[in-house]
């Protein structure tokens, strides 16, 4: 049997209950299970979506955290086992007196890998977590090469470059996008897959949380820079697209041979860049 070139990943734009693990678990199962029957090998939720993300203490947070290697990714192994589909959901990781907001990727064998936020705004749970201390890596779903990053990461394009350049072909941002961050929704997954020769996807939260607006609007970027899916602003929805993995490992453009060759990765002058990893303070 010849395995398809293509790889069809979906984005489930949903209003995750506050604080109700369990009930938001159970959401996403069914969603998975859904997803599964469009042929779909890679369901990606947003940022938090198993816990809310409006936590007024840590102490608040960590009734809500568990490992990685917990009950929800153990109930999503269960249930993806016989599927051959791929699954990325965001959560709080606690890790003995450590707290993080942190997404996993799971497959029918169970923890692919998992991701811890890096870049920390001061809002929501992130006033409370632990930065992400663990290096940026790529993980394989299938046969899909899958960058995770998290939200406000996203806003760091040095994020993005340095996935791409340890061989992701798909950079996914699980999200909580508010109210204010709308220019964000619109430029960064397009400007973040163009500028990378990558496919990239945004999947963000809709509803109100303690006070916030979550403003929708995930997409789905091919390496061109086109948006090939995206969602609205204020309901709950699921997003699809078809991705190659192949046009996301051709980073040589070729549009006038001998007259018009790009390629993003080897034109890179790395020995101009240093002002951008030189230290500011906060490390």
């Amino acid at each position: 049997m010849i395995k398809p070139t293509t790889f069809r990943v979906a984005g489930v734009q949903m209003e995750p209950k506050f604080a109700e693990v369990a009930t938001n678990c159970s959401t996403m199962l069914i969603r998975v299970a859904a997803a599964a029957t469009d042929n779909v090998r890679l369901v990606v939720f947003p940022e938090c979506a198993l816990t809310g993300y409006g936590f007024d203490s840590r102490d608040e947070a960590r009734h809500c955290a568990e490992p990685v290697d917990g009950p929800t990714s153990q109930a999503m192994r269960n249930a993806i086992r016989k599927l051959d589909i791929f699954v990325i959901y965001g959560f709080l990781e606690a890790d003995g007196d450590r707290l993080y907001n942190a997404c996993v990727l799971v497959g029918p064998r169970g923890v692919v890998g998992s991701y811890r936020k890096v870049h920390l705004p001061h809002i929501g749970v992130d006033r409370w977590v632990d930065p992400g201390d663990r290096p940026f890596a790529v993980h394989d779903a299938g046969g899909v090469k899958v960058g995770m990053h998290i939200c406000y990461d996203g806003s760091f394009p040095e994020t993005g470059r340095v996935l791409s350049l340890l061989g992701a072909d798909l950079l996914v941002l699980p999200t909580n996008w508010p109210t204010h961050s709308e220019t964000a929704a619109e430029h960064m997954i397009a400007t973040r897959a163009l500028e990378n020769t990558v496919y990239a996807m945004a999947v963000n939260r809709v509803g109100e949380e303690r006070g916030f607006r979550y403003i929708g609007r995930s997409s789905i970027a091919a390496p061109d820079g086109q948006v090939i899916a995206c969602a609205g602003a204020a309901r709950e929805q699921v997003i699809t697209a078809e991705i190659d993995p192949a046009k996301a490992r051709q980073k040589r453009l070729i549009r006038v041979p001998g007259l018009h060759e790009i390629d993003r990765f080897a034109d890179r002058r790395p020995g101009f860049y240093g002002p951008i990893v030189e230290p500011n303070g906060r490390e």
